[in-house]
């Protein structure tokens, strides 16, 4: 194996504030360091990496390309490292960190309020809980716990239904002017707002009233339903949106519906983990939990 191209963390912090500052000086009084051992660090650091990082002109620096294209990537690893290690002193020494894996509107509008009091009862579990939009990989490692919409097929995991879903278009109160639509059909004259994860909703929403739309797949496309809530919110369009989504809304009048038609979305939520991680503590503990507020 070829030995890896690793620079110190302290070359990279010089490097960091003395092109932040773009002195050497300002640099060395930030990290109480001397002026000369900050230039020492870089110099070396020029030398690894085979590249200058700076223009020395006139006793001010510059940076070169390379210098600007590898301050981008040292911030990142900067940054990286402060979080990872910030995230480190939240916990005790017999807390378990739990991974969870949430598409953002169902973390938002479901998964988060359910899991109030979780902490107070699991003091020892730190949940990590993460926004994804594409489908998990639970092999991989990368989350013990996910909540996913689908058909509840994956290999390798268990899959635990949570609850189906219907859609139902809704829109702001004076987007229509107070006018009652009178058919499916004078939707369709309006701004539809699309969402990326079912653009075929409206098409089927339609198709179910035997309507034929050309406008089915034109509109605003928004990456989560949240996205379009808001857009419906603010009078942009009709959002074809789960009902348990905008329950609040519904109830508190900020958005109404213009067409009485609920179609059940074809598939539900549910929570996965992987086959041999049913008797972990942590992951039976938010099982449990879920259970328990669906009940």
């Amino acid at each position: 194996m070829s030995k890896r191209l690793v620079p110190s963390m302290a070359a990279l912090q010089c490097f960091e504030a003395a092109a932040r500052h773009l002195s050497f000086t300002r640099a060395a009084e930030e990290l109480h360091l001397t002026q000369s051992a900050v230039s020492k660090q870089v110099a070396q650091l020029e030398e690894m990496l085979r590249h200058h990082l700076f223009l020395r002109i006139r006793r001010r620096l510059q940076l070169t390309p390379a210098g600007s294209l590898y301050l981008a990537e040292v911030n990142k690893i900067l940054v990286q490292v402060d979080m990872s290690s910030r995230y480190i002193l939240s916990y005790g020494q017999e807390t378990e960190v739990l991974t969870v894996a949430t598409q953002p509107s169902f973390g938002v509008g479901w998964l988060i309020p359910h899991l109030k009091g979780f902490g107070k009862r699991h003091p020892n579990i730190h949940l990590d809980i993460r926004n994804e939009l594409e489908p998990f990989n639970l092999l991989q490692g990368k989350a013990d716990v996910v909540f996913f919409f689908g058909q509840g097929t994956w290999p390798g995991a268990t899959c635990q239904e949570l609850f189906g879903e219907e859609v139902l278009p809704v829109c702001a109160p004076d987007l229509l002017a107070g006018r009652a639509l009178t058919s499916a059909e004078e939707l369709a004259s309006q701004v539809l707002l699309q969402s990326t994860s079912r653009p075929e909703t409206w098409h089927e929403w339609f198709l179910e009233q035997g309507l034929h739309s050309a406008n089915s797949y034109h509109g605003p496309r928004f990456d989560t339903f949240y996205m379009c809530i808001s857009a419906a919110l603010s009078g942009c369009g009709v959002a074809l949106v789960p009902r348990y989504l905008v329950a609040r809304e519904l109830a508190e009048g900020k958005l109404v519906v213009p067409w009485n038609h609920v179609m059940p979305s074809n598939g539900a939520h549910f929570l996965a983990y992987q086959e041999h991680s049913a008797e972990v503590p942590k992951v039976r503990a938010l099982v449990e939990w879920v259970t328990q507020q669906l009940s």
